[in-house]
């Protein structure tokens, strides 16, 4: 028998602190003030920047995939400042089966081109965005999102031109996270991560 998994998370406040493992929370400043490390710290090298809004409808607080992009930093913020949500993993790009040695890491190679450690469940955090703020999100940095409460947000994006096209590298939890036996029970196969304000982490 195999049981469906679902795994509930508690949404935690994005702030320069809590996110600096996967990206930068950029806060209004005065216009007087000189760029510094406080300024979002982008990699748009390799390509022609592209900076826009996205309207995105019905992207409600649960997910089963996540993606990467492995050669540019990424911006996200909602237009007007409303509350948004977005799930995270830290970068897991490697250079060679060297990068992991003998700690028994899968390392896949992406449609990309490159190779990367899958994430599991447990390393993924939700984060809540609110206020006049955006993110930067690193290299590499898994992430799925934006996702809010309303019908529909508008949230101003940067990236590259062709970033949906040909770094785009996702996993699904639902077909490659595999089955879990917890002891003495059913085999148990995650199909989604859901989760809020007030919800507790459920492993």
């Amino acid at each position: 028998m195999e049981n469906v998994r679902v795994v509930r998370l508690k949404a935690i406040e994005a702030t320069p602190e809590s996110f600096k493992d996967y990206g930068q929370v950029i806060e209004s400043a005065p216009d007087s003030q000189q760029f510094g490390p406080h300024d979002a710290q982008l990699d748009l090298s390799r390509g022609i920047p592209r900076f826009y809004i996205m309207h995105l409808k019905d992207r409600q607080l649960k997910f089963s995939t996540i993606t990467h992009h492995a050669s540019v930093t990424q911006c996200l913020g909602s237009i007007g400042g409303h509350v948004w949500y977005i799930g995270v993993a830290k970068p897991s790009i490697v250079n060679s089966s060297t990068d992991v040695g003998d700690s028994g890491k899968k390392i896949t190679k992406s449609p990309c081109g490159h190779l990367y450690v899958p994430p599991s469940v447990e390393e993924v955090r939700v984060f809540r965005i609110t206020g006049p703020k955006f993110l930067k999100l690193n290299v590499g940095t898994w992430h799925a999102g934006p996702l809010f409460l309303p019908d529909a947000m508008d949230f101003y994006n940067l990236e590259l031109s062709n970033t949906n096209v040909v770094d785009h590298t996702t996993h699904d939890f639902r077909k490659k996270d595999g089955k879990k036996k917890k002891k003495n029970g059913p085999l148990t196969r995650i199909t989604k991560i859901v989760f809020g304000d007030n919800n507790v982490a459920d492993y």
